[in-house]
């Protein structure tokens, strides 16, 4: 449950969320564990969020250019692998020709860093700094807003403190 002004309000279940609510509560977890010091996990976060804009600006295509199936388009995800697939075999040449290609490209090299590092976290046990951790939820940030506002202009991630107002 999450206390809001006093109130208790019960929180609707991980799985029933939509992905800009996952994207927020990727970004409200991340940065109490940023400001508990456990910069590992914030960056695991980060990426998290950042695969998660990805999924949605997909489903957005998909919805608009197709009636594909919502499990098919799941199924997709899944076989995409994680945010390198999705957005090299799937983001990308879907927006072939459309204006939008421009920007994921553009953000795809700050993608590829937070990526990296946690592929390095999660799968070679290494940490991460305080000044590295800032600089890669830095560009998560940029990330998470350049895709969503592709698709939603008015996305805009919330501080941990006024994530449930």
């Amino acid at each position: 449950m999450a206390r809001t002004k006093g109130k208790t309000k019960e929180r609707k279940p991980y799985g029933k969320r939509t992905d800009l609510e996952r994207i927020q509560s990727q970004w409200v977890k991340l940065t109490g564990l940023h400001d508990r010091t456990d910069y590992s996990a914030a960056v695991i976060r980060a990426a998290s969020a950042t695969e998660l804009a990805v999924n949605y600006a997909l489903r957005q295509e998909f919805s608009a250019r197709s009636q594909l199936d919502a499990k098919f388009v799941d199924g997709l995800l899944m076989w995409a692998n994680g945010l390198k697939g999705k957005v090299e075999r799937l983001l990308l040449p879907i927006l072939d020709g459309d204006p939008k290609r421009a920007t994921v490209t553009s953000l795809w090299p700050l993608a590829k860093k937070i990526n990296k590092k946690r592929n390095e976290i999660a799968h070679s046990g290494h940490f991460c700094s305080k000044k590295e951790a800032t600089d890669l939820i830095a560009n998560c940030q940029t990330v998470v807003h350049g895709i969503v506002h592709l698709y939603d202009p008015t996305f805009l991630l919330k501080e941990a403190s006024s994530a449930d107002e």
